[in-house]
């Protein structure tokens, strides 16, 4: 999975398989957590947000299975 570079709050890149609805976020302690049933629509509104850590909390940290990786 691709991983897009970012400089957001606490985010640092984020990634997402479509074909899976897995969304990969890695936060700026070097943390890499997976996002299960992610839709498209919900990436495709994070990758483009103004305000990326704003949505990111608004509109993924609690509403979908989070799993931690590293």
């Amino acid at each position: 999975m691709d991983m897009k570079q970012v400089n957001a709050g606490k985010l640092r890149a984020i990634g997402y398989d479509a074909s899976a609805k897995i969304l990969h976020v890695e936060f700026d302690d070097r943390r890499l957590v997976e996002y299960a049933g992610v839709p498209a629509e919900t990436w495709r509104r994070l990758s483009s947000a103004g305000a990326l850590w704003s949505y990111f909390r608004d509109n993924i940290e609690d509403e979908y299975t989070a799993r931690r990786l590293k």
